[in-house]
């Protein structure tokens, strides 16, 4: 079983091109991470392919930034993203 370590939560959503911005209150995110998106309605994993700060790709997101990740569901404000370590 995975272990889930929290990285951040979604501030907003963008329905039309599915991608939520998220914060990163808690570690850093990078593309090809594993993560999990749990909120009151919300829960599936999938896998970080894209990430951009302030409409330009990027590899890897530092904790306090916001960021942009195309995500394959609907999210919503305040859903929790949870990064998946394999043990």
């Amino acid at each position: 079983m995975p272990t889930e370590e929290k990285v951040g939560s979604v501030v907003g959503y963008y329905a039309k091109i599915g991608v939520a911005a998220i914060h990163l209150t808690d570690g850093p995110l990078q593309v090809g991470d594993r993560i999990r998106i749990h909120g009151h309605t919300t829960d599936f994993t999938q896998t970080v392919e894209s990430l951009q700060l302030e409409h330009q790709r990027i590899e890897r997101a530092e904790q306090g930034t916001e960021v942009a990740v195309k995500v394959r569901e609907r999210v919503r404000q305040h859903d929790q993203i949870l990064k998946l370590r394999e043990p």
